[in-house]
């Protein structure tokens, strides 16, 4: 009796993926890679690594507006593509300016707990996005607004890592000093991350989706 050979099932995964999707993986790789750079900058303190790391930043945003676009025009929305852009938003706006954060010289206590504090918010409030999309679509199947700011507003925390890095304020110097608050040190530039993060989990703010 002849066996039926089927292919394996991430090709059949692949196969039912949009174009809009592959710009999402897009996006998802640029994180990864700010991730890994981040890394070997705390490995080697090559300013290199750094700048590589707060590149891939706006490079991943761009690919998250191209994916939206890409969807919209082809008409081509999908659960799996509302998926994947939200972990792809989790790794490169939440994760890897974290990630770029602790590199930077964020590495107190209570430094790490605002990192922490601050991922956690992009991880909910994407959560929440994903649950209120339908309900807060148009017609045209585009969200008119914002509940809390997106979390790819993270690219300015970004940018701020970038200048400091520009100027030499990294590590002992990075802006603003250390404070000492019982047993942990922790760094005023930590607070940006916090703000960051309770604007994302905000109810009351309301942007306008461009």
């Amino acid at each position: 009796m002849q066996r039926t050979v089927r292919p394996p099932r991430h090709f059949s995964m692949l196969r039912g993926f949009h174009l809009a999707d592959f710009f999402t993986l897009g996006n998802a790789a640029c994180g990864v890679g700010a991730v890994f750079f981040a890394m070997l900058y705390m490995a080697g303190k090559l300013p290199f690594h750094f700048f590589a790391a707060a590149a891939l930043a706006p490079a991943a945003f761009i690919f998250d507006v191209l994916d939206g676009r890409i969807a919209r025009a082809r008409h081509q929305h999908s659960a799996l593509g509302r998926e994947l852009d939200s972990l792809s938003d989790v790794i490169s706006f939440g994760v890897a300016p974290a990630a770029l954060g602790f590199a930077a010289g964020l590495d107190g206590g209570w430094d790490a707990a605002a990192l922490i504090y601050f991922v956690c918010c992009g991880v909910s409030r994407l959560a929440r996005y994903n649950v209120t999309a339908e309900s807060l679509s148009g017609s045209e199947g585009k969200v008119k607004y914002f509940e809390g700011t997106p979390i790819p507003t993270s690219v300015i925390i970004t940018g701020v890592l970038a200048l400091a890095a520009w100027q030499g304020r990294t590590g002992d110097e990075i802006y603003g000093g250390a404070w000492a608050i019982g047993p942990w040190e922790l760094h005023l530039m930590s607070l940006l991350f916090v703000l960051s993060g309770s604007l994302m989990i905000s109810k009351t703010l309301r942007i306008p989706k461009l």
